[in-house]
């Protein structure tokens, strides 16, 4: 709404010379924090006429707030970040909702009360019945031509015209009651004479009354143009005193809003008049000696009894006197506390002085002497009450003061919060011992000030000149830094999402299982207020956790969904097996499916941490006993160094700065499946998702998807195809299976795209050449396939990754444990298992490796398949090009060597060697190391 300067910034121009640094913000609600509705929309808001004065530093990030009839596009609106809307109002006094409207939306009012609201404010606050009359057509009284608002007018159930209640003949006193109408005088003749001539015929159908107010908002297709979109959110707002509001409903009074001072908060009845007061009668004059004697005729016997006293209202019996201490001198009551008490703190005290009061009051009134009052017990009765009650409450032992002040720390003044720590006490007395409490640092802190001075003010809050204005910067506190735990539990884990694994750690909102979030739940929430709460068993947490779930209050945010208790019988008993019980065991996220399990389901190297499930993703078969110690096979080669040093995958555009380091400085895990991957034949490295998700690909060990076999029979257009996604023409590319979108494999996983596989019916005729497989009782031909996030994959059967045949995550089991229950083990394999044993495995058995390469080559030899990098004038016929390292003249592509001349070759093996040791080279001189080769 506006900048200010410091709090202590002088007024007038040399205010001017401060740097602005707070900020007057107007409040926005979410529904949740006002009420419990559930409400699924979180870009959703209540606007109130609230502000607030806070420190600069405390802005984290700008967003958009439009009201709902200025959005066109709703969906489209909702899908970009940081944009919210609204269409009620909610006060925070009188705890009330209303509606918002536009004021040009306005019509049942005068013209000159119409054109002030348009003028000034964009909006009109209201209540939702007074809606439809404030947007209907002008009401004018059919009497005197003025306009006559709904509260001071009449409809004529049968003309429909308004009259004032003052107008008609004789005036009204009070609108018809609920359910009935009122007609006018000529409507009222003109129907008796109907009745009376025995001419009535059926009425006309009732015409509905058309009314100016805007429509219902359909649910069409919505608009995909952004160019309207950013017109909307650039849209001028009217301000008038800084709020676009003003409540104009039901308590207002129409001539008021012309005067610009007049309040614009909303309002509510006022409690006057007769129903809110009680009318007491007058005291009746009756006879003493006639009501002191009664007869009971029945019986025949006279009774006798004192005579009634009436209790008139506001007399001595009807009222209870809290204090009458006028009526005592100075002097008499100093010399009463004298006497009651020695404890200085305690006559201070304003409880304590409260009921002395009161009770030399009772005794005053009572003409009982002073000296009668004695302060020993801590009970007083009060009038209207059965029971006797504390003056003041008990004095709080050091735990529950150490319990209040953590609690304090903790939750701030939420003191139901603070009531739920300290369980001793009522949340009455938490209140009551808040202020003490409260009060009592605050005279610390004077008690402080007066002996030392006040604090120096740190350096950057004010300045002297306009240099200093203007060179001046004040380093303010970021406002995340309270909400952030910089040092988490070793078993830290999020409150919603129950992961362990995050970089950042969020303070989590009371009501969840733990009292942190990791960092997308803990964005989430701060910025949208939206927590996907996984719901957790009671029976799963251990006996500590389990406490008394509080009830749910306002502005408590809502926790996870509780799980209802299966209704047994004996009927159901044998049929329905109970609820599996949720493992109390550490939850590790698996990073190809991105779902949670137990150690030893899924795998955690021991140096990079790098996550995924046994034998699923990876191939990764482990025995139980060395679940702690199990290495990926990159940290793996870190020792062995059998393959290449350089792990960038060859089927992806390779980094020109050199070597890709595999696990990233800190030691942080790695946050994604693409650092998963295997050596080629060549001891170099592709992503598993490259060698898998591309067909020409093959594995010389399938089950563990070892040695990646087949990288020179892919075809150039893959080569040669530049990535949609990316823009590199290097590496390999892959189609999208529903549209002609091609990609590399490591970009496509980035974006999002749905990676799995899709079985298809294989026809009779086709069933002895095709390789066929089952899978979740699927059988046909098994096809990986990648398709864009975009595509609708809801109509199709994509099994994922880890996806097992009963439905469940990858299972841990040892190769012993394979051997042993060779029937089960198409049971317990993944889909990306099934397809590589099925598909992907080279013919091991009918030649060695060498001799499979060279089968793999004979095609490209024989259909003189060479590179387009030769120069033209070369004559091929008449000299066959040789490599001048290894002197070969067989290679699928030789390359020139400017440096050397026209007719210096390499061949395909020593081309790529060269430009791998270089890279590796450049990269070791910029980290200043060495470089060692076998």
């Amino acid at each position: 709404m506006e900048f200010l300067p410091p709090e202590d910034a002088p007024k007038g121009a040399e205010g001017k010379l401060y740097v602005y640094s707070r900020v007057r913000l107007a409040w926005y609600y979410r529904p949740s924090d006002v009420s419990d509705r559930p409400v699924t929309d979180s870009r959703l808001l209540l606007a109130a006429i609230y502000s607030e004065v806070c420190d600069i530093n405390q802005l984290r990030a700008k967003c958009h707030v439009v009201h709902r009839d200025k959005i066109s596009d709703l969906s489209g609106w909702k899908k970009r970040p940081d944009r919210f809307y609204f269409n009620r109002l909610f006060d925070p006094y009188i705890k009330k909702e209303f509606e918002i409207i536009q004021a040009t939306d306005l019509r049942n009012l005068p013209d000159n009360i119409r054109d002030t609201l348009t003028s000034r404010y964009e909006y009109v606050v209201a209540e939702k019945e007074v809606v439809p009359d404030l947007t209907d057509v002008l009401r004018l009284c059919d009497t005197c031509q003025v306009w006559c608002p709904s509260p001071d007018s009449v409809q004529c159930d049968r003309c429909k015209r308004f009259f004032h209640m003052r107008c008609v003949q004789p005036p009204l006193a009070a609108k018809p009651s609920r359910g009935y109408g009122w007609t006018c005088a000529p409507c009222s003749k003109r129907h008796e004479e109907e009745v009376d001539s025995r001419d009535v015929r059926p009425s006309a159908p009732i015409i509905p009354k058309k009314t100016n107010a805007p429509a219902a908002r359909g649910r069409g297709r919505p608009r995909k143009d952004r160019t309207q979109a950013e017109k909307e959110e650039k849209l001028p707002i009217k301000h008038f005193r800084m709020w676009p509001f003003r409540y104009f409903g039901q308590y207002t009074v129409a001539e008021d809003t012309l005067d610009p001072e007049d309040l614009i908060f909303p309002r509510t009845a006022t409690r006057l008049g007769p129903k809110f007061q009680a009318n007491v009668a007058a005291e009746p004059e009756t006879d003493l000696d006639i009501s002191g004697t009664f007869v009971c005729d029945a019986a025949g016997i006279d009774t006798h009894s004192e005579p009634l006293e009436q209790d008139e209202r506001g007399g001595d019996n009807t009222i209870e006197v809290l204090s009458a201490i006028n009526i005592l001198t100075e002097s008499e009551v100093e010399a009463c506390k004298a006497r009651l008490t020695t404890d200085k703190k305690l006559r201070t005290s304003v409880d304590w002085l409260t009921e002395v009061i009161h009770r030399f009051s009772v005794a005053a009134l009572a003409a009982r002497p002073l000296t009668s009052v004695n302060m020993k017990s801590f009970m007083r009765t009060e009038k209207w009450k059965r029971h006797e009650n504390r003056y003041t409450d008990k004095e709080w032992s050091v735990e529950e003061i150490a319990a209040f002040e953590d609690a304090i720390a903790a939750h701030g003044p939420e003191l139901r919060a603070v009531r739920d720590e300290v369980v001793t006490r009522s949340i009455y007395e938490v209140v009551r011992f808040y202020g003490h409490w409260k009060c009592s640092k605050l005279g610390e802190e004077n008690l402080r000030i007066l002996e030392h001075g006040l604090p120096v003010k740190p350096p950057g809050r004010q300045y002297k000149t306009v240099a200093e204005a203007v060179i001046g910067q004040r380093v303010g506190m970021n406002d995340d830094e309270g909400s952030i735990i910089s040092h988490p539990s070793k078993t830290a884990t999020c409150g919603a999402c129950r992961t362990r694994d995050s970089r950042t750690w969020w303070k989590a909102p009371k009501g969840l299982s733990t009292s942190i979030l990791c960092d997308p739940c803990g964005t989430n929430w701060r910025k949208y207020a939206d927590l996907n709460v996984r719901p957790i068993r009671e029976e799963s947490l251990p006996a500590a956790k389990k406490v008394v779930v509080a009830e749910k209050r306002e502005g408590t945010p809502l926790a996870g969904p509780v799980a209802k208790r299966a209704r047994t019988s004996t009927a159901s008993a044998h049929s329905t097996p109970p609820p599996p019980v949720v493992s109390a065991a550490p939850q590790i996220r698996c990073m190809a499916c991105l779902k949670n399990g137990p150690l030893g389901k899924v795998l955690k190297c021991k140096q990079c941490e790098f996550r995924v499930h046994a034998a699923g993703a990876c191939g990764a078969v482990v025995d139980p006993d060395s679940v702690d110690s199990w290495v990926c096979e990159l940290c793996q080669n870190d020792e062995t160094q059998e393959a290449s040093l350089n792990s960038e995958c060859l089927l992806c555009p390779r980094e020109r700065k050199g070597v890709v380091k595999k696990v990233p400085p800190g030691g942080i895990a790695p946050e994604s499946f693409l650092h998963a991957r295997k050596p080629t034949e060549g001891q170099g490295w592709t992503h598993v998702l490259c060698s898998v998700f591309i067909p020409e690909l093959t594995f010389t060990d399938a089950s563990r998807l070892r040695s990646v076999e087949g990288l020179s029979s892919i075809s150039r257009h893959r080569w040669t195809t530049k990535c949609c996604l990316c823009g590199d023409a290097q590496g390999a590319v892959i189609r999208c299976c529903d549209c002609n979108k091609e990609y590399h494999a490591s970009c496509a996983w980035r974006h999002g795209h749905k990676f799995g596989f899709e079985i298809q019916p294989v026809k009779s005729s086709r069933r002895e050449t095709t390789i066929t497989t089952t899978f979740k009782g699927e059988s046909g031909c098994m096809n990986a396939v990648i398709s864009c996030k975009e595509h609708d994959h809801s109509k199709r059967d994509i099994y994922g990754i880890c996806e097992t045949n009963e439905g469940g995550e990858a299972r841990s089991f040892s190769s012993t444990f394979l051997s042993v229950v060779a029937d089960q083990r198409m049971l317990l394999q993944t889909a990306l298992q099934v397809y590589c044993q099925a598909y992907k495995q080279a013919p091991v058995s009918q030649a060695h490796g060498l001799l499979r390469k060279a089968r793999r080559l004979d095609p490209l030899l024989l259909n003189n398949i060479r590179l387009e990098t030769l120069p033209h004038h070369a004559d091929l016929n008449a000299t066959d090009p040789e490599c001048f390292r290894c002197h070969t003249h067989f290679s699928p592509a030789f390359y020139p060597v400017e440096r050397l001349g026209d007719d210096a070759f390499t061949c395909h093996t020593c081309h790529f060697s060269e430009n791998e040791t270089r890279g590796m080279l450049e990269k070791e001189e910029m980290d200043g190391t060495s470089m060692v080769m076998a």
